[in-house]
């Protein structure tokens, strides 16, 4: 198909479709599952039923009037595109951010690319020796994120798609409260699972300490790392500091503070805190001490900065 051609049927940038054919190429794709198996697939992925259930009505079938040449393509060629770089770590779009409101099928494209990748990495697991529990863990990402963005009315996706692709080449791995992505550092991640007790976090870099040399003995990590919003020290002026987010923020050594690239912590805090990225901030919650704690920031004129920080293992 001539890419300008399929840009325009999925009114998305041509430079964006150029993308794809370029790191796909005529690499090998992975077959979905079979359309039987999906549900039990989707339970363990923890989808939860409203999700499941569109994913099902908009499935790849050969009949689905849904499924474009187009789409067809896309699907097959981000498939290709992740597959390429398995074991890889590093920020990697699966695609562009299509147009959702167009259907099943197009808003859970790269859905279909994570389930069709599922056993791909878990294979690269085993093959590091990684427990299947884990596995299985680290890929249920997918039904939180698939949770959150429907929060959020859909505004949390296009970034979503890009992060679950961590996931699916064996480039993050959650262990107890923290997931933990290869890279020259150990970088460490929150996801929305709980209190960040101190006890949590340290049963978490326990487990981590142990996995990584064990499953990659090549890799010689001697730091954890985190880049967010929530080591922000502003935040200091407002939360206790027995808070678990100060805790937290105690473990790190800044780096000097540099304005992130493409990051804005403002809309990262709106991301994180408040789920959703349109609502005026007279109409936010200030239910929690943080929500109370973000939005007398921003009353006061004043912004939150991305910071980045870390410890010796």
């Amino acid at each position: 198909m001539d890419l300008a051609d399929i840009a325009a049927r999925l009114g998305v940038p041509v430079e964006e479709v150029d993308r794809v054919h370029r790191l796909a190429g005529d690499r090998p794709s992975a077959p979905l599952p079979d359309r039987a198996d999906v549900p039990a697939i989707l339970d363990r992925l923890a989808v939860r039923p409203e999700d499941a259930a569109e994913i099902m009505v908009g499935w790849p079938d050969p009949d689905s009037p849904w499924w474009t040449p187009e789409l067809r393509w896309l699907l097959d060629r981000s498939i290709a595109l992740v597959h390429a770089d398995l074991g890889g770590h590093g920020w990697l779009p699966p695609g562009p951010a299509l147009p959702r409101e167009r259907g099943p099928a197009w808003r859970h494209l790269y859905v279909y690319a994570y389930l069709a990748l599922v056993d791909v990495v878990r294979g690269y697991h085993r093959d590091h020796g990684i427990a299947d529990d884990v596995s299985w863990t680290t890929l249920a990402d997918l039904g939180r994120n698939l949770a959150v963005d429907r929060r959020m009315g859909g505004e949390g996706w296009p970034v979503m798609q890009s992060w679950l692709t961590l996931h699916a080449r064996g480039g993050i791995y959650e262990l107890g409260r923290l997931q933990h992505q290869r890279g020259e550092t150990i970088g460490l991640h929150i996801p929305e699972s709980g209190p960040m007790t101190p006890a949590a976090v340290d049963a978490s870099l326990d487990a981590a300490r142990a996995f990584f040399p064990r499953h990659f003995p090549d890799e010689r990590h001697t730091e954890f790392s985190c880049g967010s919003w929530l080591l922000d020290p502003q935040l200091r002026e407002y939360l206790p500091e027995n808070s678990n987010i100060v805790r937290f923020q105690r473990r790190f050594t800044l780096e000097p503070y540099q304005e992130p690239e493409g990051i804005d912590a403002d809309v990262e805090v709106r991301r994180f805190v408040f789920r959703t990225l349109s609502t005026p901030p007279d109409r936010l919650p200030r239910d929690t001490a943080l929500r109370r704690a973000v939005l007398d920031h921003w009353a006061a004129g004043r912004h939150w900065r991305w910071r980045v920080g870390r410890f010796p293992i």
